[in-house]
């Protein structure tokens, strides 16, 4: 028994004819007569009686009928979710790449491949990691990497750590006057992320490179909300280390200022991170070419 055998049997039962139900499946009588044959032999019943004049189904074949719309329902259903799924891509993201880097490309990609649909997972680095090697998406996005053997990341935006500070008349003096980052660090209350952070691993590698300890630091706060840490700071709260490109807005607005942070480890990259084993969508490669080629010449 297979799908084209129970087609061939409902479109005999609706149109109460072979030569209306070969013409609905535009196929030939003689194919639809072999399904349905195919199917009484298999079954040991007889599924219709006919006459030169008239055909009637059977009670078996009632019965069955029944549960071929059923089982022929399922399998469109099935194939329908899977077309969606062809075209869905499915993302987890830390807070980086959503704030600043998704709201850059989806919009671009979509106006080239308007058919995709997002589904989007929002996390910190180390969970964005965890719930893609569960299977909860196939692609991420991440401010940090591991060595890994199971999983692939491919760097494609280069960003700088910057020191964001209140814009006020002090700390403008101070930023005019080129006071070092370190010594401004030793002296101000200090907004940090959350240990998983991306960000704050990288703020913790420029931090260790400049000599400041923790017991050195004055921690007013730990978040782990990036837009928080920008409106806390401006709000006069304390001072933060974060992802140059999530000040960016801000710091045009006039809303924080930005203290440059000298060094090679206040530099990282973004990456896309995908598992090695299983293949990945079509639509899925598409939009990881696509990321790559939109930030080639950042």
């Amino acid at each position: 028994m297979d799908f084209k055998q129970l087609r061939s049997f409902v479109a005999v039962a609706d149109c109460g004819s072979f030569t209306q139900a070969a013409a609905k499946l535009y196929a030939s009588q003689p194919t639809v007569s072999a399904h349905i044959r195919q199917l009484e032999d298999e079954l040991h019943e007889t599924l219709f009686l006919r006459t030169t004049k008239s055909l009637a189904i059977t009670p078996r074949g009632r019965e069955l009928y029944d549960y071929a719309v059923h089982v022929l329902d399922l399998q469109e259903q099935l194939m329908r979710a899977w077309a969606q799924d062809e075209r869905t891509i499915r993302l987890g993201a830390s807070t980086i790449p959503s704030s600043c880097i998704l709201p850059e490309v989806l919009p671009a990609f979509r106006a080239q491949h308007p058919e995709a649909v997002f589904s989007i997972l929002q996390s910190d680095s180390d969970g964005v990691l965890q719930q893609l090697r569960a299977g909860r998406f196939a692609l991420g996005f991440t401010g940090a990497k591991e060595e890994a053997q199971d999983v692939v990341f491919s760097p494609f935006f280069t960003d700088r750590m910057v020191l964001i500070t209140p814009n006020t008349p002090r700390y403008q003096r101070l930023l005019k006057e080129k006071m070092p980052v370190p010594a401004l660090l030793a002296q101000e209350p200090l907004l940090l992320r959350e240990t998983g952070s991306g960000s704050q691993k990288c703020a913790d590698a420029f931090l260790e490179d400049v000599g400041l300890s923790s017991s050195a630091l004055h921690i007013a706060a730990r978040l782990n909300d990036q837009q928080s840490i920008r409106n806390l700071v401006a709000a006069g709260l304390g001072i933060s280390i974060i992802s140059g490109k999530a000040a960016q807005d801000d710091c045009e607005r006039g809303k924080l200022l930005s203290f440059p942070l000298p060094g090679k480890s206040a530099g990282r990259s973004l990456y896309l991170v995908w598992r090695k084993s299983g293949a990945l969508h079509p639509q899925t490669l598409a939009f990881i070419e696509f990321v790559r080629n939109f930030y080639a010449n950042t």
